[in-house]
């Protein structure tokens, strides 16, 4: 490939939740990644309106809104591609899909409406629920209506232990696991912090796994199953990126229900219409039953995360993973 037709990568990444450092880690994995033969690389961290990238020579440049465009020495360039990597908003809501959609410029994800839902916990469970999903029971609490919940019936419907967590964030950061109704109050304030609108959900006793897939054009890839294995009292911050769980892929699961998983981590791909890479959390209980806890439409990219541990598993490669990715919107 001649060095002029080279496309011009950008990853997207930092972003203005909790999440912002965990993403830059996603980045430098993403970079470590990509093909530097077949592609111009370039991280750009987000932070509000202040979008800068990194350039070769160890200075950054200021992206420019208006056309995501930087300077690098006395040239102007401008990116064809957006690989988006930022957990939690804008990169993970559809409002950075919405730019790019206005700029033209093809990303990694998928569109406005299913980033939105796929954002809101409760949302993404009500409408999958249409489709015959297995989720959890749950109940939304807005802003501002926390003096009128009825603890007793949030155990009667709900039943106790139950989670609290931020509805509209990643699942890093603000939530709890309430084991009686006096935690309710505190466990709400705490994911208040992190959204205005709050998830009650209730407790579902199994085995956690999680699944990757992508598809394109001409292939439909959906990645070996890994169990997520902690002695916390969830997949917690401290689980998920301070090494406090045990990963195992494959999981150790019948043949039978890693296979069920798979097909259903397809099936949800299709009816949401999605893009890029997602990786969908479940819980098979006891008696063999899955159930969706949530989808991750930007997963972890560092070398350890779920996503590179499931391509190798795989026997794939990541690079050629994401050249898959990139070319299929060209």
């Amino acid at each position: 490939m001649k060095q002029q037709q080279k496309r011009t990568i950008a990853i997207v990444c930092g972003g203005d939740s909790s999440e912002h450092d965990v993403s830059l880690r996603s980045a430098q994995g993403l970079y470590s990644f990509f093909d530097k033969e077949r592609y111009h690389v370039y991280v750009v961290e987000m932070k509000g309106t202040d979008w800068q990238v990194d350039l070769p020579d160890g200075t950054s440049s200021r992206v420019k809104m208006h056309d995501f465009s930087f300077r690098e020495g006395n040239k102007v360039r401008h990116f064809d591609y957006a690989y988006i990597t930022i957990h939690g908003t804008p990169g993970e809501n559809g409002i950075l899909q919405g730019y790019f959609e206005l700029l033209n410029i093809p990303y990694s994800t998928s569109g406005v409406l299913v980033e939105a839902m796929t954002f809101n916990k409760f949302v993404l469970n009500q409408y999958l629920k249409g489709f015959g999903v297995r989720v959890a029971e749950s109940m939304l609490v807005r802003q501002g209506q926390e003096q009128q919940l009825d603890e007793q019936k949030i155990v009667e419907t709900i039943g106790m232990p139950c989670f609290v967590k931020p509805a509209n964030d990643g699942s890093s950061f603000g939530v709890s696991k309430v084991k009686n109704p006096d935690q309710l109050a505190p466990a709400l304030r705490v994911a208040m912090m992190e959204s205005s609108e709050v998830m009650i959900e209730s407790f579902l006793e199994g085995t956690e796994i999680t699944v990757g897939c992508y598809k394109t054009k001409d292939k439909s890839i959906v990645f070996p199953v890994t169990e997520v294995v902690t002695k916390n009292e969830f997949f917690d911050y401290n689980a998920k990126y301070k090494g406090q769980v045990e990963e195992i892929t494959p999981a150790r699961i019948p043949e039978e229900q890693a296979q069920r998983a798979q097909q259903l981590t397809s099936a949800i791909y299709d009816i949401l219409h999605c893009n890029g890479i997602i990786r969908i959390d479940y819980i098979i209980s006891p008696k063999g039953d899955i159930s969706m806890l949530e989808i991750n439409t930007t997963p972890g990219m560092t070398a350890t995360s779920f996503i590179p541990q499931q391509v190798r598993a795989a026997g794939l490669e990541m690079k050629d993973v994401l050249s898959d990715i990139v070319e299929n919107q060209f």
